[in-house]
């Protein structure tokens, strides 16, 4: 595995965007999106999907010249259409009107319906945190999971993401999809070679398994907590299309390509409520108490998000780890 600069790296995205026609703004807003995905350690919605974006790009399943419009709004509430434009760069933009919402009333929400996928849905937990806002959102996906005790792909791993902000910047980002891993954990443990830590998913004799290619190959994989996790999946799909009359989990599926996806963005400005050092007095000695909590193996315990800001320090320092073959495959876009 080779490491490259993350400079070079956020310098070949931009490039490949602005000669596939988009201006400078959106090209580097979409750069640094993915650049920062893969260096903080999420490689699968970081270099992993550039390509992917790419070709998608080029293939018209996202419309590159599309920008969301505000639909309808009331109060601190408004619903955006996508019109199946760049996902990461729609989604960045609902939750940045979120927190603006959120500033003013003290929660914001928007709900956009007929996005593309939005790679990392941290990104938009961190763009909350970073402003000074609690968040939760969330986006639905294409079928690629049963219902509990269902034997096809019916309901989404909808991402779910909530994040809190911390002074230090450290913040807490729980972002988690809807099966035990995701299609790309999935995609990056076969790639490596090796199989999942925990069982994720069917085989195609139903059985439980850690090949991650075998649950590639049915789309069966396991839900978080089983029948809750389905459970849950399928109550974001029904809040999310409710809110932005946007496609469904099924209706996604009868695109073709996974397009057209709904996302909810919520800002929630703690500092209408207390002083940003009253919340940071209460959220401080929660976290900590994780962190200095005893450990079953000797390995730190740590909360969610905790360890993204270690591993960016570490990749900024000595650059992002790359599969030689997904690296040359992004640089082979170059024209």
């Amino acid at each position: 595995m080779t490491r490259i600069p993350y400079s070079e790296m956020h310098s070949l995205f931009r490039e490949v965007f602005i000669q596939r026609g988009l201006d400078d703004e959106r090209a580097t807003r979409l750069a640094t999106i993915i650049a920062d995905n893969s260096r903080d350690g999420v490689y699968t919605h970081g270099l992993h999907r550039f390509a992917r974006t790419v070709h998608e790009i080029e293939d018209g399943v996202i419309d590159k010249e599309a920008r969301p419009a505000v639909v309808s709004s009331f109060g601190s509430i408004e619903c955006w259409d996508g019109g199946f434009g760049i996902g990461p760069l729609g989604a960045w933009d609902a939750m940045a009107r979120a927190v603006e919402l959120a500033h003013q009333h003290g929660v914001g929400l928007v709900a956009i319906g007929r996005n593309n996928h939005w790679l990392r849905g941290g990104t938009y937990g961190l763009e909350a945190a970073d402003a000074g806002c609690i968040s939760i959102c969330w986006s639905n996906t294409k079928p690629n999971m049963p219902v509990w005790g269902g034997a096809t792909p019916l309901v989404g791993n909808n991402p779910l993401i909530i994040s809190v902000p911390k002074d230090d910047g450290a913040h807490f980002v729980f972002d988690a999809a809807m099966s035990q891993y995701s299609y790309g954990k999935l995609e990056e443990y076969r790639l490596k070679g090796e199989d999942l830590p925990f069982p994720g998913g069917f085989d195609k004799d139903g059985k439980l398994t850690v090949k991650p290619a075998d649950i590639e190959e049915t789309g069966r994989v396991l839900p978080i907590g089983y029948w809750k996790g389905s459970g849950l999946s399928l109550a974001l799909d029904l809040v999310a299309t409710a809110l932005s009359g946007g496609l469904s989990v099924t209706e996604i599926g009868k695109e073709g390509a996974e397009r057209g996806l709904t996302q909810v963005m919520i800002a929630i400005d703690p500092a209408k409520l207390r002083s940003k050092e009253a919340v940071e007095a209460l959220v401080g000695p929660i976290l900590k108490s994780v962190t200095e909590s005893r450990s079953l193996d000797g390995r730190a315990v740590r909360y969610p998000g905790q360890r993204l800001f270690t591993t960016r320090r570490k990749n900024l320092e000595n650059g992002v780890p790359v599969v030689d073959q997904v690296w040359q495959e992004a640089l082979a876009l170059r024209r």
